[in-house]
């Protein structure tokens, strides 16, 4: 007949110790994962709201100074109506006669010309209500063979470019991870470039969390002639 063994460690009360502290592990970080993303936009938020309430309050009179009312986005609220006043009154023909003259002289001045195009050109495609900067998600062997990236179809290469090549290409854009603001233009042939069952949100997504989040697949995508390029 066997002993019971009267110097073995109580492991339930240990076992009960361990899962204890795992668990309020586990409660710790869900509370940084629930709070930090909410804080983090509400902190970005209020630097811009405060940086542009600092541009925009000396400019107006002392009377008028939100600061002495504590009010907090005033400036932001100014630039907005300011912005939208610019944008009624350029619809107009006196508007698109003087943005034509303005244009003509950025387009002749030799250094604020080349500025003037690309960040003109940035903003079209970006904020345009009928342009899509990012059209398709889709799968690119980056930067050698044998290592697949994420990247984005732009558009349809045309022009000086895809005529000396003389096969069809289409624009790619490969972000960089967390800022996919930056990156690189690559212009690749159609067979080069596999599209994921992804929408431009998700793949966004993927990149800025360098892989963390991983979205779930939308729909299939196999027809080329889906996928405006206009």
């Amino acid at each position: 007949m066997t002993e019971p063994n009267h110097d073995a460690p109580p492991t339930a009360d240990t076992g009960g110790h361990v899962t204890l502290v795992g668990r309020l592990r586990a409660y710790f970080f869900a509370g940084v994962l629930i709070t930090a993303p909410i804080s983090i936009t509400f902190y970005i938020a209020w630097l811009f709201v405060d940086f542009v309430d600092r541009q925009v309050t000396p400019l107006l009179p002392a009377s008028m100074n939100p600061a002495l009312w504590g009010v907090h986005g005033f400036g932001l609220l100014l630039v907005v109506a300011a912005l939208t006043v610019v944008g009624a009154l350029t619809a107009g023909f006196l508007g698109r006669v003087w943005l034509r003259f303005s244009e003509a002289i950025m387009q002749r001045t030799p250094v604020l010309r080349g500025i003037y195009s690309a960040v003109k050109q940035i903003f079209e495609t970006v904020l345009a209500q009928k342009s899509q900067a990012f059209r398709e998600v889709v799968l690119i062997e980056y930067p050698r063979r044998g290592i697949w990236t994420v990247a984005f179809i732009t558009g349809q290469t045309v022009g000086a470019i895809s005529r000396p090549v003389g096969i069809d290409l289409v624009n790619v854009f490969v972000p960089t991870t967390p800022n996919p603001t930056s990156g690189f233009l690559l212009f690749l042939p159609r067979s080069d470039v596999h599209l994921l069952d992804l929408s431009v949100e998700d793949g966004l997504k993927l990149v800025i969390s360098g892989g963390i989040v991983a979205p779930p697949e939308r729909r299939p995508v196999d027809d080329w002639e889906n996928i405006p390029m206009a």
